[in-house]
């Protein structure tokens, strides 16, 4: 059974830094890519940014670009999510996402979230 599990979430202050990691277990297969998404208080679930392992590109929301950095090993089967001049906008339950079997956007495997609070 395929895990994510998250961690690195936390209350900061606007304008502060976090990184969030994630680690995978439990799949028989690699994965092509991992993404970072978010659901902030009474909103849908939003994608945040990813990687692709296929062509070794990152991809990323347009309200972090320029904040944000997705890193990883797929070998290890870890990413990281590097969090630079939070806003209190940013506020959200972030998870680590994975895709099916030879997949690099149909995410089927979640992790169970991880909370982000940013305050003014």
């Amino acid at each position: 059974q395929v895990q994510l599990v998250e961690s690195g979430g936390g209350l900061v202050q606007a304008g502060d830094s976090l990184r969030l990691s994630c680690a995978a277990s439990g799949h028989t297969f690699n994965f092509l890519a991992m993404g970072w998404f978010r659901q902030a208080p009474g909103k849908g679930r939003e994608f945040v940014a990813s990687i692709d392992w296929t062509d070794n590109e990152s991809y990323y929301a347009d309200s972090v670009k320029g904040r944000f950095t997705i890193s990883g090993d797929n070998a290890k089967n870890t990413v990281h999510l590097q969090m630079n001049n939070l806003k209190p906008t940013d506020t959200a339950v972030y998870y680590c996402a994975a895709p099916r079997a030879g997949s690099t956007y149909e995410y089927d495997y979640w992790g169970q979230g991880t909370q982000v609070t940013v305050s003014s």
